[in-house]
């Protein structure tokens, strides 16, 4: 996806089975001058609340007793508009997430994530940008067969020295705005490198992107 400014203000809907998870990710989000909470749902009633609300960003758990989270997520990315969605995570829920990358998921957050790392994601994500964290890139790792891991080490050996970096940077989970402040270049510099970068791999994100640095140890060589 092309990345694009992010709208202001960012419309949020919030989909989650646990009341509490909700209202709490809710009052995080309306505490953000620039973000708007439009509706919080269960599963089951996602698609009318994205029908009618008009979401930029969905926050979707993953697992839900009344509808499964992928469910959701499948039916959303057939919509003729489709809002960017951003799985809502715990770390007992490995299985599901290698599945929602290749449904289209533009983000994975952990249910306890920082407050403020929380509202920079959403932004992220309502740009086209998505999020991740570096200990989700890790669990989103595929066990490497050897082929997979000689295709992926082909294709990042084809990256300039440059772009390289940048894809370290980005299986960091780094914003493009960090990237460009590490680099010591602008952020369309990085914008530029980053859609070099998607291209070259043949991904459709910088989500499997960060997935197949981590896969060919660019993050460990690029970490300080």
């Amino acid at each position: 996806m092309t990345e694009v400014e992010a709208p202001s203000p960012v419309r949020v809907l919030i989909v989650d089975d646990e009341a509490l998870i909700r209202s709490g990710l809710a009052m995080i989000l309306g505490s953000a001058p620039d973000i708007t909470v439009v509706a919080s749902c269960e599963g089951a009633q996602a698609l009318a609340a994205v029908r009618d609300e008009r979401p930029d960003v969905v926050l979707l758990d993953i697992r839900m007793p009344d509808v499964d989270g992928l469910t959701v997520l499948r039916r959303l990315t057939e919509l003729p508009d489709p809002p960017y969605v951003a799985m809502l995570t715990t770390f007992d829920t490995d299985e599901y997430l290698g599945e929602a990358l290749r449904l289209g998921a533009s983000g994975f957050l952990l249910k306890d994530t920082d407050p403020e790392i929380l509202v920079r994601s959403v932004r992220a994500v309502a740009t086209g940008a998505g999020c991740l964290s570096p200990s989700v890139v890790r669990r989103l790792r595929h066990p490497a067969r050897a082929g997979a891991s000689y295709q992926a080490s082909e294709a990042v050996s084809a990256l300039s020295p440059r772009e390289r970096q940048v894809l370290a940077y980005v299986g960091q989970g780094l914003s493009n705005a960090e990237i460009g402040a590490r680099m010591h270049i602008a952020v369309a510099t990085v914008k530029d490198y980053v859609r070099a970068v998607l291209t070259k791999l043949g991904v459709a994100n910088r989500i499997q992107a960060a997935v197949l640095a981590d896969r060919v140890g660019l993050v460990e060589e690029q970490e300080p």
